[in-house]
């Protein structure tokens, strides 16, 4: 059971020292320069055409591959279109904007009384 856990955590730090850190100022200028921000939402909150994305627990990885091969109605974006180093940087930016406050720590939605 030790080796099992001590194997786990292993591997656990390993995928974390592979995320790469990214470049947040860049991600932020490819975010609008390449027009994520028209779907998405110039923080990533989402809107009518798009999903959240930020916030979401992706890490860079799994940030990339879903872009290369997204579900919904997200088209896809090559390596050609959009490199893996400036979804990286997308990703940091994405990482770097604030988190979302829940819904109970919002005054005004908690103001509203239901009957």
């Amino acid at each position: 059971m030790t080796r099992l856990l001590l194997t786990s955590a292993l591997s656990a730090a390993a995928l974390l020292a592979q995320t790469p850190a990214g470049d947040a100022a860049n991600g932020k200028k490819l975010f609008t320069k390449d027009g994520c921000y028209e779907c998405h939402g110039y923080a990533g909150q989402g809107g009518f055409a798009g999903a959240r994305i930020a916030d979401i627990g992706l890490n860079a990885p799994g940030l990339i591959r879903y872009v290369r091969a997204p579900g919904g109605q997200m088209p896809a974006y090559t390596a050609k279109v959009i490199s893996d180093h400036d979804l990286t940087d997308i990703w940091a930016y994405l990482q770097s904007l604030p988190k979302a406050k829940p819904a109970k720590d919002i005054p005004l939605l908690n103001s509203i009384e239901t009957k």
